[in-house]
C-alpha cells in the first residue's frame, strides 16, 4: 500500500515539477518587485504539459519495471494450516 502511495505522489511531483521550477525562478528574478503578475504572464499550459511528459516517461520506465514473469501457472492466496499463503506464481 505504501509503494502505490509514494508512486502516485512520485507522479503528482513530476506533473508540478515544471510548475515549481518556473515560479521558483521568477521569484528569485523578482525578489525586490513582487506582483500578481508572475502568475498572469505564466506560461501554464505548457509547464503543465512539460509536467504530463515527464510523468508519462516515468509511467513507461515504471511499466518497465514492474513487470513480472509472464510464464508459469498463478497460484491465488489460499489459508494453509491456518496461514494465508500469499498468490504467486510457480
Amino acid at each position: 500500500m505504501i509503494r502505490i502511495v509514494l508512486i502516485n505522489l512520485l507522479l503528482l511531483l513530476l506533473l508540478l515539477l515544471p510548475l515549481i521550477v518556473y515560479f521558483t525562478y521568477v521569484a528569485l528574478r523578482q525578489q525586490n518587485q513582487p506582483g500578481a503578475e508572475m502568475l498572469a504572464n505564466a506560461p501554464i499550459f505548457w509547464l503543465l504539459a512539460a509536467g504530463a511528459g515527464l510523468m508519462l516517461i516515468a509511467i513507461v520506465i515504471l511499466g518497465q519495471w514492474e513487470t513480472g514473469s509472464i510464464s508459469g501457472h498463478y497460484v491465488p492466496p489460499h489459508i494453509k494450516d491456518g496461514v494465508v499463503v500469499p498468490g504467486h506464481i510457480e
